[in-house]
C-alpha cells in the first residue's frame, strides 16, 4: 500500500510536471499563435501593399509601352528626316559642282569682256576727238541758228502785237456795238416805262375823279343826315308837345275823376255796379299812367341812343373826309413824283442819244484804224512768208544734220546693247553668288540641326543606360529579397505555405515583367547605339561638305572682289560720260524751259483775252437780265399798288354800304318811333273818344297792317342786304387775305429786287472799273500799234539790208554747205556714240544700284541668320544646362534609392517617379527642340519671302517716287491755279456777304412793317367784331319792335284793356 501510495505520488508528481510543461508549452504555443497572427496581419498588409504596387507597376508598364511606341515612331521619323537630309546634301553637292563650272565659264567671259573694254576704250577716245571737232562746228551753227531764231521771234512778236491790237480793236468794236444795242434797249424800255407812267397817271386821275365823286356823295349823305337830324329834333319837339298835351289831358281826367267823386258823394246811393265800374276805370287809369311812364322812359333811352349814333356817324364821316383828304395829298405827291421821274427819263433818253452818236463816231474811227491795221498786217504777212521760206531752208539743213545725228545714235544704241549684255551677265553672276551664299547658309543651318539632333540622341542614350543600370540594381535587390523570403519560408514552416506560394507567384509575375522591361530597354539601347553610329557618320560627311563649301565660298569672294574692281572702273568711265551728258541736257532743259515759259505766257495772254471777252458777254447778258428784272419788278410793284388801291376802293365801298345800312336802320328806327308816337296819339284819342274807338281802330288796324306789311318787306330787304353784306364781308376778308399774301410776295420780290439791284450796282461799278482798264489797255494798244509801225519801218530798212547780206551769205553758204554736211555726219556719229554710252552708263548704274541693294539685303539676311543661329546656340546651351540639372537630379534620386534599398515600397515608388519624370523631361526636351527647329525654318522662310517682297517693293517704290515727282509738279501748277481761283472766290464771297447783310437789313425792315400790318389787322378785326355785335344788337331791337308791332294789332282786335297791358309790356 505504501509502495502503491509512493508510486501513485510519483505518478501524480510526474503528471503534475507534465501538466506544468503542457501549461508552459500551451503558453509558448499561445505566444507563437499570437506572433503568427501578428505576422499574418503584417503579411496580409504586405500583400495588400504589394497588390497596390502591382497595380501601379502595371499602369506604369502600360505608360512605358506607350512611350516606347512613341519613341519608335519618332525614331522612324528621324530616320526618314536623315534620308531626306542626305538627299538634300547630295543635291547641294551637285549644285556646288555646277557653280564651280559656272565660275570657270565666268572667268573666261571676264577675260573676253576685258579685251572688249580695252577695244571700246580706244574707240571712245577716237569718238571723243571727233565729238570735240563736231561740237565746235555745232557751236558755230547754233550761233547762226540763234541769230535767225531771234529775228524770227522778233517778227513773231511784232505780228502777235499787231494781232493783239487787231483783237482789241475788234473787241472795242463789239463792245461799242453791244453798248449801242444796250442803249437802244434802254431807250425802248424807257419808252415803255413812259407809256406805263402815262397809263398810271390816267388811272390816278380816274381814281381822283372817283374819290371826288365819292367825296361829293359823302357830302350829300352828310346833308341828308343833317336833314334827318333836324327832322328828329322836330319830332322830339312834337313829342314834347304831345307830352304836355298828355299831361294836360291827365290833369283834366283827374279833375273829371274828382268831379265824378263829388257827384258820387252827392248821389251817395250809387249802385254796386257803378262802384265796380269806377274801380275798373281807376285801375285802368293807373295802368295807363304806368304805361305812360314806361313809354316816356323808353322814349328817352331811344333818344339818347339816337343822339349817340348820330354823333358816331358824324365822327366817322369826319374821319372818312380826313382820310380822303390824305389820299388826295398822297395822289398829288405821287403825281409830282411821276412828273419828276418822267423828266429824269427824258434826260436819260437824251444822254443815251448823245452816247449813241458818240459811239457811232468811235466805231467809225475804230473801223478806219482796223483798215490801217489790216494793211500793216498784210505787209507783215508778206515779210513772214519770206522769213518762213528762209526757215524752210534752214529746216532742210537741220534735217540733214538730224540724219547724221541719227546715225551716231544708232552706234550709241549698239554700244548700249553691248552694255546691256554685260549687265545681264553681271546680274547672272550676282544671282549665282547669292544662290551659293544661300546654299551655304542652308548647309550651315542643317549642320547645326544635325549636331543638335546628335546631342539630343546622345543624351537620350545616356539616360537609357542609366535607367538600365537602375533596373539591374532593382533586379539584384529583388533576388536578395527572394532569398530572404525563402529562408523565412523554411524557418517559419508550412503554416504559411499557401500564403507564401501566392506571394511567390506574384513576385514571379513581377520578376517576369521586370525582365521583359529590362530586355526591351536593352533592345532600345542597342537601337540607339546604332542610330548614334549612323549620325556620327553623317556628321563627318557634313563636315567634309562644309569644308568644301567654305573653300568654294572663298574662291567666289575672290572672284567677286575682282568683279567689283571692274565695276569701279566702268563706274568712273560712266561718270565721265554722265557729266558730259548732264551738261548737254542742262542746256537743252534751259532752252526747253525758256520755250515753255514763252508758250505759257502766250497761252495765259490768250486765256486772259478769252476770259475778258466772256466776262464782257456775261456782264452784258447780266445787265440785260437785270434791266428786264427791273422792268418786271416795276410791273409787279405797279400791279401790287393797283391791287392795293382796288382793295382800298372796295373797302371804302363796303364801309359806305355799311354806313348806308346803318342809316337805313336808323330811318327804320325813326319810323318805329313815329309809329310809337302815332300809337300814343291813338291811345289818347281812344281815351278821349271811347265811343268812336271801334271805327278808328278799324281804320288804324288797316293802316297798321299796311305798315306792318311794309315793315316786313323792309325787314326782309334788310335781311337780304345783311346777308349780302356778310357775303361781301367774307369775300372782302378772303380778298384781304389774298392781298396780304400778295403783299408778302411783293415785299419778298421787292427785297429780292433790292438785293439784285445792289448786286447789279456793285457789278456795274466793277464793270465801270473794267471799262476804264479796257480803255487804258486800248490806249496802250494804240501806243503799241504806233510803236509797231515805227518798228515795221525800221524792219523794212533792216530787211533791205538783210537781203543784200543774204545775197552775200548765200555765196558763203554754198561754200560752207559741204563743210557743214561733213560736220553733220561726224556730229551724228558722235551723238549716236554718246547716246549709246549714256544708255550703257544708265544701265550700268541701274545694275550697280540693284547689285548694291542685293548685297545690302544679303548682308542684312546674313546678320539676321547669324543672330538666329546665335539664339539657337544659346537655346541649345540652355537645354544642355537643363539636361545636366536633370541628370544631377537623377543622380540624387539614385543615391536616395541606394539608401532606401531595404524598403521595397519606397524603391518602387521612387523608381516609378524617376522613370516618369525622366520620360516627361525627355519628351519635353524633344518637343522643344522640334518646335525650335520648326520656328527656325519658318523664320528662314519668312526672311526669304520678306527679302523677295522687299526687292519688289523697292522697285515699286522707285516707280512711285518718279510718278510722285511728276504728280508733285502737276499739283504745284494746279495749286497755283486753285490759289488764284480761291482769291477770286474770296472776293466774290465778300461781295455776297455784303449783299446778305443788306438783305438781312431789308428783311428786318420788312418784318417790322409786317408786324405793324398785323397789329393794324388785329385792330381792324376788333373793330369788325364790335360792328358785328352792334349789328346783332340792332337785329334784336328790330325783331323786338316787329313783335311789338304785331302784338298791338292782335290786342286792338280783342279789347282796349289788352292794348294797355301790351303797352305796359313794351
Amino acid at each position: 500500500m505504501f509502495v502503491q501510495l509512493e508510486s501513485e505520488r510519483a505518478s501524480t508528481a510526474e503528471a503534475l510536471e507534465k501538466v506544468e510543461k503542457l501549461i508552459v508549452q500551451k503558453a509558448d504555443l499561445e505566444g507563437q499563435v499570437k506572433d503568427l497572427e501578428d505576422h499574418l496581419q503584417e503579411e496580409e498588409d504586405n500583400v495588400a501593399d504589394m497588390s497596390a504596387k502591382k497595380r501601379k507597376v502595371e499602369a506604369d508598364l502600360e505608360s512605358k509601352l506607350k512611350d516606347i511606341d512613341e519613341l519608335r515612331i519618332k525614331l522612324q521619323k528621324a530616320e526618314s528626316d536623315i534620308k531626306s537630309k542626305q538627299g538634300h546634301i547630295q543635291s547641294q553637292l551637285e549644285e556646288i559642282a555646277r557653280s564651280q563650272d559656272q565660275n570657270a565659264k565666268l572667268q573666261k567671259e571676264k577675260k573676253r569682256l576685258e579685251e572688249l573694254n580695252s577695244k571700246t576704250g580706244e574707240e571712245l577716245q577716237l569718238q571723243e576727238d571727233k565729238a570735240n571737232n563736231l561740237s565746235k562746228t555745232k557751236v558755230k551753227l547754233e550761233q547762226a541758228m540763234d541769230e535767225l531764231e531771234d529775228n524770227l521771234e522778233r517778227e513773231k512778236r511784232t505780228k502777235a502785237d499787231l494781232d493783239k491790237a487787231k483783237r482789241k480793236l475788234e473787241g472795242d468794236l463789239r463792245m461799242a456795238q453791244s453798248t449801242l444795242e444796250d442803249i437802244e434797249r434802254a431807250k425802248s424800255e424807257l419808252d415803255e416805262a413812259i407809256r406805263r407812267k402815262d397809263q398810271e397817271i390816267v388811272q390816278a386821275n380816274s381814281r381822283l375823279e372817283d374819290q371826288q365823286a365819292s367825296q361829293s356823295a359823302l357830302q350829300k349823305r352828310l346833308k341828308e343826315s343833317m336833314a334827318k337830324l333836324e327832322e328828329a329834333e322836330e319830332e322830339l319837339e312834337t313829342e314834347k308837345q304831345l307830352r304836355t298835351k298828355v299831361e294836360k289831358q291827365k290833369n283834366e281826367l283827374a279833375r273829371e275823376i274828382e268831379d265824378m267823386g263829388d257827384r258820387l258823394q252827392d248821389t251817395g246811393g250809387a249802385t254796386v255796379a257803378q262802384v265796380e265800374l269806377n274801380k275798373k276805370r281807376e285801375s285802368e287809369l293807373a295802368k295807363l299812367r304806368r304805361d305812360l311812364d314806361e313809354a316816356n322812359l323808353q322814349h328817352e333811352a331811344t333818344t339818347t341812343q339816337l343822339r349817340k349814333k348820330h354823333q358816331d356817324a358824324v365822327n366817322e364821316m369826319g374821319e372818312q373826309i380826313d382820310q380822303l383828304s390824305r389820299m388826295k395829298s398822297k395822289l398829288e405827291k405821287e403825281r409830282t413824283d411821276l412828273k419828276s421821274k418822267i423828266d429824269d427819263m427824258q434826260t436819260q433818253y437824251e444822254h443815251a442819244v448823245k452816247g449813241k452818236l458818240a459811239s457811232e463816231k468811235l466805231s467809225k474811227q475804230l473801223e478806219t484804224q482796223l483798215q490801217e491795221a489790216n494793211i500793216r498786217l498784210d505787209d507783215v504777212n508778206a515779210k513772214m512768208a519770206e522769213v518762213s521760206s528762209q526757215r524752210a531752208r534752214l529746216a532742210q539743213e537741220n534735217a540733214s544734220l538730224e540724219q547724221h545725228i541719227d546715225d551716231l545714235e544708232g552706234q550709241i544704241s549698239s554700244f548700249n546693247k553691248v552694255k546691256q549684255s554685260l549687265t545681264v551677265q553681271v546680274q547672272d553672276l550676282q544671282r549665282q553668288v547669292d544662290e551659293e551664299v544661300r546654299s551655304r547658309n542652308a548647309m550651315s543651318a542643317q549642320l547645326r540641326n544635325v549636331t543638335a539632333d546628335f546631342e539630343s540622341t546622345k543624351e537620350q542614350l545616356d539616360e537609357e543606360l542609366e535607367a538600365k543600370l537602375e533596373m539591374q540594381k532593382g533586379v539584384a535587390k529583388l533576388n536578395t529579397e527572394i532569398q530572404q523570403w525563402r529562408t523565412r519560408y523554411e524557418t517559419e514552416g508550412l503554416a504559411r505555405a499557401e500564403e507564401l506560394e501566392e506571394a511567390k507567384r506574384k513576385l514571379a509575375a513581377k520578376l517576369g515583367e521586370a525582365e521583359e522591361q529590362v530586355e526591351s530597354a536593352l533592345s532600345k539601347c542597342v537601337q540607339l547605339e546604332k542610330v548614334k553610329q549612323r549620325l556620327q557618320g553623317e556628321v563627318e560627311d557634313l563636315m567634309v561638305d562644309v569644308e568644301r563649301a567654305n573653300a568654294n565660298a572663298a574662291v567666289m569672294e575672290k572672284k567677286q572682289k575682282q568683279f567689283d574692281k571692274l565695276i569701279g572702273e566702268w563706274k568712273q568711265k560712266c561718270e565721265d560720260v554722265t557729266v558730259e551728258l548732264e551738261a548737254s541736257q542742262r542746256e537743252a532743259r534751259q532752252y526747253s524751259t525758256e520755250l515753255f515759259k514763252l508758250k505759257t505766257q502766250y497761252d495765259e495772254v490768250l486765256d486772259q483775252l478769252d476770259s475778258v471777252k466772256r466776262d464782257n458777254k456775261n456782264l452784258s447778258d447780266e445787265i440785260s437780265d437785270v434791266v428786264q428784272q427791273m422792268s418786271e419788278e416795276a410791273k409787279n410793284i405797279h400791279e401790287v399798288e393797283k391791287a392795293r388801291k382796288r382793295a382800298e376802293m372796295e373797302k371804302d365801298e363796303l364801309q359806305s354800304a355799311l354806313e348806308e345800312a346803318e342809316s337805313a336802320l336808323e330811318q327804320e328806327e325813326s319810323k318805329v318811333l313815329r309809329t310809337q308816337m302815332e300809337l300814343s296819339t291813338v291811345r289818347q284819342e281812344i281815351d278821349r273818344r271811347l265811343q268812336e274807338k271801334e271805327e278808328e281802330f278799324d281804320a288804324t288796324r288797316r293802316n297798321h297792317q299796311r305798315a306792318m306789311e311794309s315793315m316786313a318787306a323792309s325787314l326782309e330787304a334788310e335781311n337780304r342786304a345783311k346777308q349780302e353784306a356778310l357775303r361781301q364781308k367774307k369775300k372782302l376778308e378772303a380778298d384781304i387775305n389774298e392781298l396780304e399774301v400778295s403783299l408778302d410776295q411783293a415785299n419778298r420780290t421787292i427785297a429780292d429786287a433790292q438785293k439784285t439791284i445792289a448786286r447789279n450796282q456793285e457789278y456795274i461799278q466793277e464793270l465801270e472799273i473794267r471799262l476804264e482798264d479796257e480803255q487804258i489797255k486800248a490806249q496802250r494798244a494804240r501806243d503799241a500799234a504806233a510803236n509797231a509801225e515805227r518798228r515795221a519801218n525800221l524792219l523794212l530798212g533792216e530787211l533791205e539790208e538783210l537781203r543784200t547780206s543774204l545775197s552775200q551769205a548765200e555765196k558763203a553758204r554754198r561754200s560752207t554747205e559741204m563743210q557743214l554736211a561733213e560736220a553733220v555726219e561726224h556730229c551724228g556719229e558722235l551723238s549716236s556714240l554718246n547716246a549709246n554710252l549714256a544708255s550703257q552708263k544708265s544701265q550700268l548704274e541701274n545694275a550697280i544700284a540693284s547689285m548694291q541693294a542685293d548685297l545690302d539685303e544679303a548682308v542684312s539676311e546674313l546678320k539676321i541668320s547669324e543672330e538666329n543661329c546665335r539664339k539657337a546656340a544659346a537655346d541649345a546651351t540652355k537645354l544642355v544646362e537643363e539636361l545636366r540639372h536633370e541628370q544631377d537630379h537623377a543622380a540624387n534620386l539614385d543615391r536616395i534609392r541606394s539608401g532606401l534599398e531595404q524598403q521595397l515600397k519606397d524603391f518602387h515608388l521612387r523608381l516609378e517617379e524617376a522613370e516618369a519624370n525622366a520620360m516627361k523631361a525627355s519628351k519635353r526636351v524633344i518637343q522643344k527642340l522640334e518646335e525650335k527647329i520648326l520656328s527656325v525654318e519658318s523664320e528662314l522662310e519668312t526672311v526669304n519671302h520678306n527679302y523677295e517682297e522687299s526687292t519688289k517693293n523697292l522697285r515699286k517704290a522707285e516707280r512711285r517716287v518718279k510718278e510722285m515727282i511728276f504728280q508733285a509738279e502737276e499739283d504745284r501748277k494746279n495749286q497755283q491755279r486753285l490759289q488764284e481761283l480761291v482769291e477770286k472766290l474770296q472776293s466774290k464771297v465778300k461781295v455776297y456777304k455784303r449783299q446778305v447783310e443788306e438783305a438781312e437789313e431789308v428783311a428786318t425792315m420788312n418784318l417790322a412793317k409786317y408786324r405793324k400790318a398785323a397789329v393794324d389787322l388785329e385792330d381792324a378785326e376788333e373793330r369788325a367784331d364790335t360792328a358785328e355785335t352792334q349789328l346783332t344788337k340792332f337785329r334784336v331791337i328790330g325783331r323786338s319792335q316787329t313783335v311789338m308791332r304785331s302784338s298791338p294789332t292782335r290786342e286792338h282786335s280783342l279789347a282796349p284793356r289788352d292794348v294797355r297791358s301790351v303797352s305796359r309790356f313794351r
